[in-house]
């Protein structure tokens, strides 16, 4: 289970690839009708469909549609004021920072032959696991863009 904290209290989203518009619905506590208008109006939120025609959300759909609430339930946005929210929302959290590994020593810098190198600070779970969800969500953010790219 994923949990999300919102303004009305925690919200569960089951560890699943995809989910059908009724979970969804579930999740997010919005009827059908309202999550296929969103789906129109916001072009973050574009569920695939399967061979049968069903909406398949992923759990960034699921994400995205709970923001979504939020801003327009519990902050009152309007439709046009939650787009831009979201919109750069998405366009800071898809940026990602540029961390060197390792910088070539000068000569002047570098260590003696013999002596020990320094020891090199490891980050720990959380911070790399905090980085590889950044990166995924950059990459999937680039991916949505290839995917509407007109051609």
């Amino acid at each position: 289970m994923h949990t999300i904290e919102t303004p009305r209290g925690k919200v569960s989203i089951p560890d699943k690839l995809y989910f059908k518009i009724g979970e969804v619905c579930e999740i997010v506590g919005v009827e059908p009708h309202v999550l296929r208008y969103w789906e129109q109006e916001f072009p973050q939120l574009a569920p695939q469909k399967s061979t049968a025609g069903q909406r398949l959300y992923r759990r960034k759909d699921v994400e995205t549609a709970l923001r979504i609430k939020i801003l327009r339930e519990d902050e009152g946005f309007t439709i046009a004021g939650a787009k831009k929210r979201l919109s750069a929302e998405r366009a800071t959290a898809g940026r990602l920072k540029v961390v060197p590994l390792e910088r070539p020593a000068d000569a002047a810098t570098a260590p003696a032959e013999d002596a020990a190198p320094a020891p090199k600070e490891t980050p720990s779970a959380s911070e790399m696991l905090a980085t590889l969800r950044q990166i995924r969500t950059g990459l999937e953010d680039i991916l949505a863009l290839l995917r509407n790219a007109p051609r």
